[in-house]
């Protein structure tokens, strides 16, 4: 079984539906995916909200190794983003001598604001913890106490291993960051990060491959659903 998590906020709840929908549909694999509601992780998630935070899932998504029981793998995902390609060929490229695997952009974004006025922020290994395979056997240090007290830059930052060398790279194509990486053919796409806002937004429904997001919510809202008529 490959497990996903996805981060989950209740302003994006469509965006986490079409995300789900479009792992379901090209996975040729069995897959259990599991949002990360705060409301479900009574007693685990305790720490004020940050004012930098602009997701409810900022810091949820260090808890994955602690509800895996620190045992075996398990990929965690923002909710803003669209798969394009079979879930099972990320899921392959597991390299047990890592504690952890991301796409290491050296992502600097140039704006002050995100969406819904949000602010943006700017750090060393920005990103990278937006698609992650944890092989949580080796992530026993994110404690819900540790996850609870740490910095936001120390979790995102990876200071919870004990050595920068546990950290293996993944292919870029896994996330793909929308309007920042230079444009591309989808072919050579697999998963889309609308990281400075999605076209489930007002303010970003023409952002890069919005009509890519469309056509998906098209497929998972109607029966043999005409994509072209999405939006």
């Amino acid at each position: 079984m490959i497990r996903v998590f996805v981060g989950y906020d209740p302003r994006e709840t469509v965006a986490f539906h079409v995300l789900n929908h479009s792992i379901q549909a090209r996975a040729s694999a069995p897959v259990s995916v599991t949002p990360l509601m705060l409301d479900q992780l009574d007693g685990l998630m305790w720490r004020d909200r940050h004012n930098l935070q602009s997701t409810d899932f900022s810091f949820s998504r260090f808890l994955v190794p602690h509800l895996c029981d620190y045992e075996g793998w398990a990929l965690f995902m923002d909710c803003d983003m669209l798969v394009l390609d079979d879930i099972a060929n990320l899921w392959g490229l597991r390299d047990e001598q890592y504690a952890v695997q991301c796409v290491k952009h050296d992502h600097r974004p140039p704006e002050d604001t995100k969406f819904l006025n949000q602010p943006q922020t700017r750090y060393e290994k920005k990103n990278w913890s937006s698609v992650m395979l944890f092989n949580t056997a080796k992530c026993t240090s994110l404690t819900p106490d540790y996850v609870n007290r740490a910095s936001g830059l120390e979790l995102h930052r990876f200071h919870w291993l004990k050595q920068e060398s546990l950290i293996g790279g993944l292919p870029k194509r896994w996330n793909h960051l929308v309007d920042y990486d230079p444009e591309q053919s989808v072919s050579d796409i697999s998963n889309l990060h609308f990281t400075s806002g999605g076209p489930y937004y007002e303010t970003h429904r023409d952002c890069g491959y919005a009509s890519l997001w469309f056509e998906e919510r098209e497929r998972m809202l109607f029966a043999g659903a005409d994509p072209s008529r999405s939006h």
